[in-house]
């Protein structure tokens, strides 16, 4: 039989039968791989289901069945998943190697393992590798098996056998099937492994957990792909020479995906930061300039950040933008109106801005205290530690309400802060929590003037 040959790109996953310089879905260039196509695959795609033919039903004939969630032992990840893990579900880990995604997974076995049997197949380590890696971390427990296999038929096998309640595969671009030719990691092996996976969690009702690895060059397709098939996709964030990582959500089929999780990374593995606010703002500069704090909605937690700016004199025809943890487009964009509406030349000034942390920040509320942190750099003058700024800048430079935003001041009101800069449209009944004193502006002119001590509030 002839092989079929087609092309992926490792960007998306999207399939074509021919090469383009440039993917036709997601449109990034240079991203199509050649793949050849084994012909067994068009017969197992046709098989028919165990148990049967299976027919058509109407949707009243079906029976709903309610969302069996247990919890992980990590509060953090609960968070994320949207209130626990669902049983029958399948979820993918994803991040760069060393950002700690099978620590988490191997720290969460130590409270499952208490009322269910776990069985964690490694493809990276072997068993004793595995076994003294427990060890460091306090895993111990007779209802958790652990398998060194990469063959995806022997790991359904043992599933089968074993009959856990939870199976972890660390991680999928170790395996492989055999009937598949390609080489392991490859966007074939990947997706047909998955696959099988997929069938097995709900065909038994078995909770996967998948590693998935994104390289350094972001090349490998595999988590993307891997996104069209799973029902969860988390992402570990962070520097991997920084204590802080962050869990999110980047698909949920049971949740919210705006949720995030805090982590630490410490000796002996991953501990919980039940309150990432006072992490965030800890070792935060007092009386400098260039500085204001943040509130970020992160799902339905209210995030408090740092971000700093740096504003200094360009000896280039061309200033630079630098950005990290900020969207750039919206860091020129700010600067533009603060440099047409705010009175500040920043064309011919260099602008650096950072938020603390390794928290990325891409919401409209955070307009406000990002041009405030810029305003103070560029006249060297600090803005008053117990104040913070929330609101929405328009091209006019006009300040807009946000939303939540009687959590966000419960939260800056709990941090100690005791003025906060609001935009006055919109807020009229917003009554301030104790020890609060609203700063309500009309402008950006407004805001920068009292966030500098050189105005004040109505």
């Amino acid at each position: 039989m002839k092989q079929k040959t087609v092309y992926y790109c490792t960007s998306c996953g999207n399939e074509t039968p021919q090469w383009m310089g440039r993917c036709p879905a997601c449109g990034e260039w240079n991203t199509l791989k050649e793949h050849v196509e084994a012909p067994a695959k068009a017969a197992r795609r046709a098989a028919p289901a165990e148990g049967g033919e299976r027919r058509p039903k109407r949707l009243s004939q079906i029976v709903s069945g309610s969302e069996q969630r247990f919890f992980t032992g990590f509060g953090e990840l609960d968070r994320v998943l949207g209130g626990g893990a669902v049983k029958g579900s399948l979820v993918l880990v994803g991040g760069a190697p060393g950002i700690g995604k099978s620590t988490l997974l191997l720290q969460i076995c130590r409270e499952l393992c208490k009322e269910q049997k776990v069985l964690y197949v490694s493809g990276e380590e072997s068993e004793s590798q595995l076994k003294m890696r427990a060890e460091r971390l306090g895993v111990s427990s007779e209802t958790l098996l652990v398998y060194g296999e990469t063959e995806m038929e022997e790991i359904l096998r043992a599933a089968k056998e074993t009959e856990p309640d939870i199976l972890i595969v660390d991680s999928i671009q170790t395996m492989y099937a055999a009937d598949n030719t390609t080489s392991p990691g490859g966007i074939s092996q990947v997706k047909d492994c998955t696959m099988a996976l997929l069938q097995l969690s709900k065909q038994t009702g078995i909770t996967v957990f998948v590693v998935g690895h994104v390289n350094k060059e972001g090349s490998i397709a595999g988590p993307k792909v891997l996104e069209h098939m799973v029902d969860c996709v988390l992402y570990f964030e962070g520097e991997r020479n920084g204590p802080y990582r962050l869990l999110r959500a980047a698909k949920n089929r049971f949740g919210s995906t705006n949720e995030i999780g805090v982590f630490e990374m410490a000796d002996h593995g991953l501990r919980e930061i039940p309150n990432p606010s006072e992490v965030l703002l800890a070792g935060r500069p007092k009386g400098a300039a260039g500085t204001c704090v943040a509130c970020a909605m992160e799902g339905s937690r209210p995030v408090l950040a740092e971000v700093q700016a740096l504003v200094t004199r360009s000896f280039l025809n061309q200033p630079r933008r630098t950005t990290d943890g900020f969207d750039y487009n919206r860091a020129a964009l700010l600067a533009a109106v603060l440099e047409k509406r705010g009175g500040l030349r920043l064309s011919d000034c260099d602008l650096f801005l950072n938020v603390i942390g390794g928290l990325r920040i891409d919401e409209p509320g955070s307009d406000l205290p990002v041009a405030i942190a810029i305003a103070s750099s560029f006249r060297d003058l600090p803005v008053a530690d117990d104040l913070t700024a929330i609101g929405e800048l328009g091209l006019t430079g006009e300040t807009r309400a946000v939303s939540n935003l009687e959590l966000r001041l419960a939260e800056v009101a709990r941090l100690g802060f005791t003025k906060c800069v609001i935009p006055r449209h919109g807020t009229e009944k917003l009554s301030a929590p104790k020890g609060l004193q609203l700063l309500r502006v009309r402008n950006l002119r407004e805001a920068v003037e009292i966030a500098l001590g050189q105005g004040s509030g109505i």
